[in-house]
């Protein structure tokens, strides 16, 4: 909430949140034990059922032109998000590939995802870590990358968070909830919005794996090792449930050894002057 504004100063008051995030709520809930109760699962019930109200209520009347860096999520957004993972996830663990075998596949994944609807407002980084919880009910940060762009790639976001490591039949569970939700605003094709909804979610995961490496690669925070392992059995998982009407052979050639790679190959970074980086791949031996 904002309690007060002097816009002509360039200043407002604005309600604190506090540090509280549903991620946290995530960890103390779960705790030693790692199961995913009942309580957890109203939380993220909670969220799901205000999604709706961002992606088809609030885009009526949007000004898609002010989105920035893009108005939607177009053919170059989805492209740019499929590079990041080429470049600072899959060479960096050295895995062989076929650049335009590969590039072919990117096509192809990216003229499918677009055929489904996109003129709803896609939140874009819609996870754990930007939903605070105050007060008993959450709260919704880091939107400004938010653009015009399919339903499928939010919700996607919220169940394919690496960290928090949701388990599968509750995925499962969840994804139910937030279709019905939906149906409750326009109709929905439960069939059709799981198949892009995978697409989605591959894409979405895809590009969170190549955050991870870039972030823990060339700006050094080691704490990003922990998201590319839960990344990575997140994309096997994917792997083994989607069921996309499209063949991809070169992503799945990429994509199957990656979690041996992983495993085998610790990637230490040197720091040398004039930023400098070279990198060490050691082998162990299994």
């Amino acid at each position: 909430e904002i309690y007060a504004e002097n816009l002509g100063k360039g200043v407002y008051l604005q309600q604190d949140l506090g540090d509280d995030t549903l991620y946290d709520r995530l960890l103390v809930i779960r705790g030693a034990g790692g199961t995913f109760p009942e309580r957890l699962m109203e939380m993220y019930k909670q969220v799901l059922d205000d999604l709706p109200r961002f992606q088809v209520t609030a885009a009526i009347d949007l000004d898609y032109s002010i989105c920035y860096p893009r108005s939607c999520f177009d053919r170059q957004s989805i492209r740019w998000d499929l590079n990041y993972f080429k470049y600072h996830f899959l060479k960096l663990i050295s895995v062989d590939f076929d650049e335009q075998d590969l590039e072919d596949d990117f096509d192809r994944i990216t003229r499918f995802l677009l055929e489904t609807e996109t003129h709803y407002f896609l939140y874009r980084d819609f996870q754990s870590r930007n939903i605070m919880w105050y007060g008993g009910r959450p709260y919704y940060i880091d939107y400004q990358g938010g653009r015009k762009g399919a339903l499928q790639y939010d919700v996607a976001s919220l169940l394919q968070d690496a960290k928090a490591d949701i388990p599968w039949g509750i995925r499962d569970k969840l994804l139910d909830h937030y279709i019905n939700v939906v149906g409750t605003y326009m109709p929905v094709q439960c069939k059709s919005f799981l198949t892009y909804y995978y697409g989605y979610a591959l894409v979405r995961l895809m590009q969170s794996l190549g955050s991870y490496g870039y972030r823990w690669l060339y700006e050094g925070k080691s704490h990003f090792l922990t998201s590319i392992s839960h990344g990575i059995r997140n994309l096997e998982g994917l792997i083994e449930r989607a069921d996309l009407p499209i063949k991809l052979p070169a992503l799945n050639r990429v994509c199957l050894p990656i979690e041996l790679e992983w495993s085998v190959s610790f990637l230490v970074k040197i720091h040398k002057p004039k930023k400098h980086w070279t990198c060490l791949t050691i082998c162990v031996q299994i």
